[in-house]
């Protein structure tokens, strides 16, 4: 055998173990977020929508009452700062963690564009949609077309969006274009996507939206965003830019006292689902 057949057998070696190991990955994660799903009654459905097949797992027990949607993250976007990953299905899942310990009757989990579902089920998956074009027009109108798919579950009833990460910008972007979201929340929340890449140095993304510009359209929508005050991903400065863009009397930001970008937040979410939310008499302020 010559050295070109003998590197051209080790390549396709490595490439063939490679895409085995993502496989057997991607086996994992799903099984995971499967388990994590089923003791909070929460079942498994593709959604399929103009540009994507989304993942989504859901529990409907009262069409008379409001429903909760969570939006995941952007997800395992990055494996090094430069270097994007191949699949963006996030290793812990914090946007489905935290809805699992929500107990609204009515209640949907949003995986976001080419997570947990097979690329062959999307063919329009390229790591662009999950790198610069992951808040871009056709993402946020995909995520809004599932939320619809969901909202026509319970006719006429209100919608209430959480978002975690990057899902806090698309609920944000989705609730721009809507007229039945009457509350928002995001944990860790990239409101402000342009003002996070100056932060961290990276380049402009200007295929997609930036929420903070759609911020005086939400401003009546009574609202909280939370931030961990050892946040180095998004810190809490960001909420509260966004909500001084919004200039409304229905937003409040809150920083969580030694509480990173991924930390225990479900620990402490019952809590604050248990806080009202409500239109203040006076002007933006943090509690």
């Amino acid at each position: 055998m010559s050295l070109y057949q003998r590197w051209l057998l080790a390549s396709l070696l490595v490439t063939l173990l490679g895409s085995c190991a993502e496989t057997q990955l991607s086996l994992e994660l799903n099984r995971h977020a499967n388990d994590m799903a089923r003791p909070a009654g929460l079942q498994r459905a593709l959604v399929q929508t103009d540009g994507f097949v989304l993942t989504s797992f859901y529990r409907i027990t009262r069409p008379d009452q409001p429903l909760t949607i969570y939006i995941e993250g952007d997800g395992f976007a990055w494996r090094t700062r430069s270097h994007p990953s191949l699949d963006p299905t996030p290793r812990k899942a914090l946007g489905l963690a935290l809805a699992t310990v929500d107990p609204a009757a009515n209640l949907v989990y949003l995986a976001r564009p080419c997570q947990f579902t097979p690329m062959t089920a999307n063919p329009r998956c390229s790591v662009a949609y999950w790198t610069d074009k992951r808040f871009a027009e056709e993402v946020v109108l995909a995520m809004n077309q599932a939320v619809s798919h969901y909202a026509a579950r319970v006719p006429g009833q209100p919608i209430q969006l959480v978002g975690y990460s990057g899902g806090g910008a698309i609920a944000v972007l989705v609730a721009a274009r809507r007229h039945d979201v009457t509350t928002l929340r995001s944990v860790a929340g990239n409101l402000d996507v342009a003002e996070v890449n100056r932060l961290h140095h990276v380049t402009p993304i200007p295929d997609s939206l930036n929420p903070i510009d759609v911020a005086p359209k939400v401003a009546g929508i009574v609202q909280i965003h939370y931030s961990g005050s050892d946040d180095g991903v998004v810190p809490p400065a960001i909420s509260q830019r966004f909500a001084r863009a919004s200039a409304g009397r229905c937003i409040q930001v809150r920083t969580v006292p030694g509480m990173s970008h991924d930390g225990d937040w479900v620990k402490l979410w019952t809590g604050f689902l248990a806080q009202p939310l409500h239109c203040s008499t006076g002007t933006n302020h943090e509690r």
